[in-house]
């Protein structure tokens, strides 16, 4: 576990969604619901980060009430609740080819997400059905991406198989590791979003347009491409349900998304240590 910094007051939270805030079955619990309201009656902001595109978002955040910056493709569109896109990144043409033609011998399914749409290979992979929740939409299957790489906000890779997809992220990240963000969201999925799409960066911007120093901002994550973020904010704050490499950047670890892991860390961690510090 990450040495734990000095405490401040938190005054901003940023969640990621899928295994941390939602639980198993995608859902926002109300005692999630209900934690995030007692944040915002103590004066902190929340908000979230996420891989999901924006259509995947936005049925979260009239629940949450939420009307901060938002960011969707880890950082890749910053938007609000009414639509307004505050920033934009998509994958360079040049790597979006080269992603997709390094995998053309592979055995895995491939995603791409661009102008709002998920466009897919498989319509029935073991996966899919649970982006049709994440990303509250239906794919539209195709066999070639070409038209649309020139404008892809991400493009996911997926498999069951850890080893191959673990490879296959050793030679992605090893020829295009400077030039895109390649990361895994979970286990089965290998995601590759621009350069600025990283959640590291995502999170400062959101940190900005909250008038919030990253110090006094606080992040709740469980895969590695919460990495960057959990490495910039004050209070970086793991799932239990993260790996052991995830966990051991965090300053604290939470309970499972399946009990209530992100309203644990905001009565337990997050306003216990805002109280602390004052």
């Amino acid at each position: 576990m990450a040495a734990e910094k000095a405490a401040k007051a938190v005054r901003l939270v940023v969640s990621d969604i899928d295994g941390t805030l939602v639980d198993k079955d995608k859902k926002l619990t109300d005692a999630t619901i209900a934690a995030v309201k007692r944040l915002r009656d103590r004066g902190i902001a929340f908000t979230v980060i996420s891989a999901r595109p924006m259509s995947g978002i936005q049925p979260l955040l009239e629940p949450l009430k939420l009307d901060e910056d938002v960011g969707a493709f880890n950082g890749g569109i910053v938007f609000r609740r009414d639509g307004t896109i505050v920033s934009h990144h998509t994958i360079d043409a040049d790597v979006a080819r080269g992603v997709i033609e390094m995998v053309a011998d592979e055995q895995v399914d491939t995603w791409v997400f661009a102008d709002d749409q998920w466009f897919a290979t498989d319509g029935e992979g073991p996966h899919t059905k649970s982006e049709r929740v994440s990303s509250n939409q239906e794919p539209v299957i195709r066999a070639d991406f070409d038209d649309l790489l020139d404008r892809a906000d991400k493009i996911t890779f997926v498999s069951d198989d850890e080893d191959r997809l673990r490879a296959l992220y050793e030679r992605a990240h090893g020829r295009y590791g400077e030039q895109a963000t390649i990361a895994q969201s979970q286990t089965y999925y290998l995601d590759v979003t621009a350069l600025a799409a990283n959640k590291g960066d995502g999170v400062a911007a959101l940190a900005r347009s909250n008038g919030v120093d990253l110090s006094d901002t606080a992040v709740i994550g469980d895969q590695r491409n919460d990495l960057p973020m959990l490495r910039r904010a004050g209070l970086p704050i793991a799932m239990g349900n993260a790996p052991d490499d995830v966990k051991a950047q965090a300053s604290k670890v939470t309970r499972s998304n399946d009990e209530d892991g992100v309203a644990h860390a905001i009565d337990t961690i997050i306003l216990p240590s805002t109280e602390n510090a004052k």
